[in-house]
Parts: C-alpha cells; sequence; structure tokens
C-alpha cells in the first residue's frame, strides 16, 4: 500500500529540478534581467507579470498572485494532485518516489486503506445509478423530469446523472453481498440504519447528481424526489471522504470543462449548475446545503482572480448575500474580487438562462454588483445618509465588516470609500474609536505622583481590547516583514533566535518561529523547499506572495535590517506590557491604583528608557 511521500525526498527533488526547465516546458519564457518572464498561463492578460527566479527557484505572478515552486506549478497548470504532481515532476528528473508509512502508524495505514474501500464503493454506486438511469423500467419518470429541465442526454452523461429506483433495498442486493460490503455502504452514507437496526437505501425514486472532490473522486450524491417524499432534495451526510463545507458541487466539471478559470459563479443549486452548462457556461459551482465558507472561497480564489455570487432577489436571498460576504470579506487579498447577482424573484439561473439564453445571462453576470457596492448598499439600508446622525451610524455599521479585509491596497481603496460616504477624512476614520471617558488631567507617566483625576468608564474593556487588537497587528506586519527577508536570504536565519518571539501570539509569529526553526534545523533549505513544505495550506499561500514582493526588498543590508525587524520583536512583550499598564491607569481613578503597581509602572518605564539608550527604540 502507497504510504507519505518523505518530506527529505520532497526538499531533494525540488534541489535537483530546475524550475525554468519545468515551466519552460509548457509556457515558453523570456530572459529578463536576472528572471525569467511570460505572460500568466493562469489568467488572461496582454502584458507579461509572470515571472519566475532561478535563484530561489519560484515563480510569481504580480497580476492575479499565482505564486509557488515547481511542484505547486506542476498541480495547478495540469490538474493534478500532489502525489501526481510528485511523480511526474520525479519522473523528469529519473527518480523512484518512496513511500514511508503515515502517521499514527497502523491506524492511519487502516483508516487509509478504508477511504480507498469508500472512493471504490461510491465509484460502483455511481455506475449503478448511471445504468438504472438507462435500464431499469421505470427510469422513464426520471428521463422525463430531466427532458422538462431542458437537459439533453450529453449533459446528463457530462455530469453523471443517475437513478435511484424505488425499494428499500436495491443496493444491499447489488453491492452488499456480505456483512463487510454493508458496513461499507453504510459507512459511505448510502445505507441508513432504523431504530430496529434494520438498514435501507438512503436514496429511493429519485434522480441522483454524483458530487465529486477537486480529484474527480465521487464522495457524496444529492438526490432531487420524483413523487411527494420529503425533502425535495437530500444529500449524502458527513462521512471519513465528505465533508460538505469543503467540498463544490461542479467545481471539477469547471475545472476539466476550463482551462483556465477567470471567474466562477457560485449557484444554489445542482441544477442551475447543469443548466447553465448546457448553456456553454462552465464556470458555475453550487454550495452542498450550507452557506459559503471561508473555506469554499479559499478554495475558489486559488484556482481564479473572481467569484460571482448569484442568489434569489428575495429576503432570503439578500441574507444569503450578506452570509457570503461576510465568508468573502477575510479572503479579499487585493487582486481579487466579488460581486453579487440578484436575479428577480421566483426566477434561477436555470429559468433565466432557458429563457433569456447565454449572453443574456453573461451580462447579467458582467454587470452584478463589486462587493463594496453590496456592503455599504448593505448597512446603509434604512438610514438616512444625508443626516448627520445616519453618517455617523453607518461608520459604525461599516467599520467591524472593513477591519475584516487583509492589508493592502483594497482594504485602503474600502476606507477612503467609507470616508467619501461619511465626510470624515481618512486619517480620522482609520482611527476612529468607541467614545473616550470625560475629559480629565491625567498623570504624569514619566514621573508618577499626585496627579488629576480619570473616571472608570464603561468602554475601558472595549478600548482595550481594540489597543490590544492594535497592538498585534503590528507584530503581523513586522513578522511578515521578515519572513519576506527570510525567503529572499534564508542563511539570515542563523542570526536568530527563535526563542525570543515565545511571549508573543499571532499565527504570523507563529509561522516566523517555524520558518526560523526549518532553516536552523536545515541550513542548506532554499525557497523553493521552503514554499514546498507549506504548500496546499494558508501558511503556504502566505509565504507565495511573501516571496513575490522580491522588489521591494533591498539589495544591500538585508542582514542589518533583518536583526533590526527581530530586535523589535523580541522588544514587543515588554512595550506591551508597558501600554497595557498606560491604558489601565488612564482608565482608573488614579488615587486608588496600589503603590505596588506604581512601582511596577516606574519600573517598566525604566527599563524602556535602558533599551532606548542602548539604540534599540522602535520606529
Amino acid at each position: 500500500m502507497a504510504g507519505r511521500i518523505p518530506q527529505a525526498f520532497l526538499d531533494d527533488l525540488l534541489e535537483r529540478v530546475d524550475i525554468v526547465e519545468v515551466i519552460d516546458r509548457r509556457v515558453k519564457l523570456r530572459k529578463s534581467g536576472k528572471n525569467y518572464s511570460a505572460r500568466c498561463p493562469f489568467h488572461e492578460e496582454k502584458t507579461p507579470s509572470f515571472s519566475v527566479n532561478p535563484d530561489k527557484q519560484f515563480y510569481y505572478c504580480f497580476g492575479c498572485g499565482a505564486g509557488g515552486n515547481a511542484l505547486g506549478f506542476l498541480m495547478d497548470y495540469e490538474n493534478l494532485d500532489f502525489p501526481r504532481a510528485v511523480e511526474a515532476l520525479a519522473s523528469s528528473a529519473g527518480l523512484e518516489v518512496p513511500r514511508e508509512p503515515g502517521r499514527g502508524g497502523q491506524a492511519s495505514a487502516e483508516r487509509e486503506q478504508g477511504n480507498k474501500a469508500l472512493y471504490a464503493l461510491m465509484e460502483q454506486v455511481c455506475t449503478y445509478y448511471r445504468q438504472q438511469l438507462r435500464q431499469h423500467p421505470e427510469a422513464g419518470r426520471a428521463v422525463q423530469y430531466l427532458k422538462q429541465r431542458g437537459l439533453t442526454g450529453e449533459i446528463a452523461r457530462s455530469f453523471a446523472l443517475g437513478f435511484a429506483p424505488p425499494g428499500w433495498h436495491n443496493l444491499q442486493q447489488v453491492l452488499g453481498e456480505t456483512p463487510a460490503q454493508h458496513a461499507l455502504l453504510k459507512d459511505s452514507g448510502m445505507l441508513v440504519e432504523n431504530e430496529s437496526g434494520k438498514l435501507y437505501d438512503r436514496f429511493r425514486d429519485r434522480v441522483v447528481f454524483p458530487i465529486r472532490d477537486q480529484r474527480g473522486r465521487v464522495v457524496a450524491f444529492g438526490g432531487r424526489v420524483l413523487g411527494d417524499d420529503k425533502p425535495k432534495y437530500l444529500n449524502s451526510p458527513e462521512t471519513e471522504i465528505f465533508h460538505k463545507g469543503r467540498e463544490l458541487y461542479g467545481l471539477f466539471e469547471a475545472r476539466q470543462a476550463n482551462r483556465k478559470l477567470d471567474r466562477l459563479i457560485v449557484v444554489e443549486g445542482y441544477m442551475d449548475v447543469i443548466a447553465l452548462a448546457q448553456h456553454g457556461i462552465s464556470n458555475a459551482t453550487a454550495t452542498l446545503g450550507t452557506a459559503t465558507s471561508k473555506t469554499h472561497l479559499e478554495r475558489i480564489y486559488r484556482l481564479c482572480p473572481e467569484v460571482v455570487f448569484c442568489f434569489d432577489g428575495d429576503e432570503a436571498g439578500r441574507k444569503a448575500a450578506v452570509r457570503a460576504m461576510e465568508a468573502a470579506l477575510p479572503c479579499m487579498e487585493d487582486g481579487r474580487q466579488a460581486r453579487f447577482l440578484f436575479l428577480p424573484e421566483g426566477e434561477d439561473p436555470d429559468t433565466m438562462v432557458r429563457s433569456g439564453g447565454a449572453d443574456h445571462f453573461q451580462d447579467l453576470v458582467s454587470s452584478a454588483m463589486p462587493l463594496e457596492e453590496f456592503l455599504f448598499e448593505s448597512v446603509a439600508q434604512g438610514l438616512d445618509t444625508g443626516s448627520m446622525d445616519g453618517k455617523a451610524r453607518l461608520s459604525k455599521l461599516a467599520l467591524p465588516y472593513l477591519r475584516q479585509l487583509p492589508e493592502g491596497v483594497y482594504r485602503q481603496l474600502m476606507f477612503q470609500a467609507l470616508a467619501q460616504r461619511t465626510g470624515l477624512d481618512l486619517a480620522s476614520l482609520m482611527q476612529l474609536e468607541p467614545a473616550p471617558p470625560p475629559p480629565a488631567p491625567g498623570p504624569d507617566f514619566s514621573d508618577p505622583g499626585p496627579p488629576g483625576h480619570a473616571e472608570a468608564h464603561p468602554q475601558a474593556q472595549p478600548r482595550r481590547r481594540e489597543a490590544q487588537h492594535t497592538r498585534s497587528h503590528g507584530y503581523s506586519n513586522l513578522a511578515q516583514a521578515a519572513i519576506a527577508l527570510l525567503l529572499h536570504q534564508p542563511a539570515i536565519a542563523a542570526l536568530a533566535d527563535p526563542a525570543t518571539l515565545a511571549e508573543l501570539e499571532g499565527d504570523d509569529v507563529g509561522l516566523l518561529r517555524e520558518v526560523l526553526a526549518l532553516l536552523q534545523r536545515r541550513p542548506e533549505s532554499n525557497t523553493a523547499m521552503l514554499l514546498g513544505h507549506w504548500y496546499g495550506t494558508p501558511e503556504g499561500e502566505l509565504l507565495s506572495r511573501l516571496a513575490g514582493q522580491e522588489r521591494l526588498i533591498p539589495s544591500e543590508g538585508i542582514e542589518q535590517q533583518f536583526v533590526d525587524t527581530m530586535t523589535v520583536l523580541a522588544h514587543a512583550p515588554h512595550r506591551s506590557k508597558l501600554a497595557a499598564q498606560v491604558d489601565k491607569l488612564k482608565l482608573t481613578n488614579y488615587a486608588e491604583v496600589s503603590e505596588l503597581e506604581k512601582q511596577r509602572l516606574r519600573e517598566l518605564l525604566q527599563e524602556k528608557q535602558r533599551r532606548d539608550a542602548r539604540g534599540n527604540k522602535p520606529n
């Protein structure tokens, strides 16, 4: 049984191959200074923005943000899963791919073997249902339903549509000859066990829609009832191989039909996806009875830069759109786009494309409402934005959404748009906080003594949390700056001690610690190997983006800049303690502050002065 591919082999493979040769065999590259360039194969463009760096062995597109090492390029360009991409790259280098037991020992191996059996079983079930659509005596009702929906036999074959016949034990009779097969059918969700322990088919008298994962394997089914049974649509339950919060119906078919995806349309139902595909719109996908999640969107944005959400124009559709917007905001890095298309009440993509045609529907998609317009329209609903009170309430409602956006130009533009709508200047808006305590003279923190009075305020805790968030965000930016320097010149990891970051929290600081530890453990690592270690994870996407920022890295003084950045991070916990103590005293009656707290503040200030005197004062 195939096991896990050793990380050491992956590192050696990436060291042996030349990314320039790998990409040039598929996309013609031209020398451009020390790098190579081409028009990006992952999005349409007239001016080349796709760059390949032979020294660091990674590629990056400054237009769409695609980036990674040779292995990642093969996966994205040739639509290969990870093991197949490794096999292809190893074959080109004349290497045999070794395998080792997976993590978890015997239990993990048994689980992997069990999953293989589940995948094989689901393919058998899919084949059975497709046969029934052609051969079963009662299949005419299913065929008639599909014809009424305007589907052809060709599109039904493309999506492997099938028919689950009436009856309680069809699958058991055909595929469940042994207790072990019964158990597999139950584990796959295809059989249901009632209170008395009897097993019966989950799907009965329904048109069935196979649900495929990103590798094209059948992992679940959806079924549309032909009679009066409820519910109208039924999905497989979650299993070892199916998690509805991660999968998207039709995504595999969309990738098969489009070598390059510039846009994906997210619709609400199976029939919407299929009807659009039949009319030549092959870039639609649907969630599986759940709201669109951040996981869904990260998967989509790995494939294309734009998503269009298509909803009914009624109240339920608007609420679903707001949930989709909330999921999209943290994903809206520069170069990504989200739009919202609201159809007339009572219409769906299926009916719209059949009545108006593909061109009309494509025009609707192209003119869909941008995320920024939908966001401001949603929060302004019911407000008189012409009044001062309405503008103030608009700011209060919009700011929590805008703060979810990742750092970048798009976030800055969104703040500018809110500033224009409220009449505030941008600097004031970005620093906007809840109302401060009543004005009062505060203590002189450089020489604590009998000061004025600052009363405690009910907004103290929210303001303190806001201040902590601001400081944490600053550490995140510094951590990313340090990671970018490491990606540019991995050898500088020897100049830092990961232990100095132990008191800092945050995902980016945690990633910096891991990168440092890896580089100090394996000092021969290069940029491509670092990208390979985190490929396919959110951390890997961040590393690819930071690696592509080489234009912002200075050509000289990298070592000193890295040391300075690490020094600021190392001193950050001390500054946080001082800031927290100051926040507390500002919001507390000074007479109630204990002598111990006053003494602690003096010590913190003295320590700060000593650090500043040593030339370590952060900028």
